[in-house]
């Protein structure tokens, strides 16, 4: 059954009108799917210039990446606040998502990680056509790196 936009509002540190995905269509330990449809909205906090880049649909897949995180937490714990440290291999179809009249759907998959660093593959699709992909490292608490040389 999916998870709605209510579940991702007290899930995830996004809010309001930042809070870009509408649902979570699917999801297990190692892979989640959600849908969003607020890249055609007018007042899509990441429009620049009247226009939402591609390169916006990586914030799409780190609200999906940091959902999966939310439904694999314990639940008797507040979900860590994490940061994409480093995105790679990000392949572009497209130049803009504004421009899409179908919803997205944007998938992301648990590829290697710990308790504190995890790497995820991601893509944004509309249709059966792919608008991006590529490979995501999420850090999920920086304190436990360790200090800076």
């Amino acid at each position: 059954m999916p998870l709605d936009l209510g579940w991702l509002l007290a899930h995830l540190p996004h809010q309001g009108s930042m809070c870009l995905l509408d649902q979570i269509d699917a999801w297990d330990s190692g892979h989640i799917r959600c849908t969003a449809s607020s890249h055609r909205a007018p007042d899509n906090p990441l429009r620049a210039q009247g226009r939402l880049g591609a390169a916006c649909g990586i914030e799409y897949a780190a609200q999906a990446m940091a959902a999966h995180g939310g439904l694999l937490a314990a639940t008797d714990t507040s979900p860590r606040a994490g940061y994409l440290a480093s995105v790679r291999g990000v392949e572009w179809h497209v130049p803009r998502l504004d421009d899409l009249a179908a919803d997205l759907s944007v998938e992301a998959e648990r590829l290697s990680g710990d308790d504190n660093t995890v790497l995820y593959g991601f893509s944004v699709s509309a249709g059966e056509r792919v608008l991006l992909s590529g490979r995501a490292i999420v850090v999920l608490d920086a304190a436990k790196l360790g200090s800076p040389l």
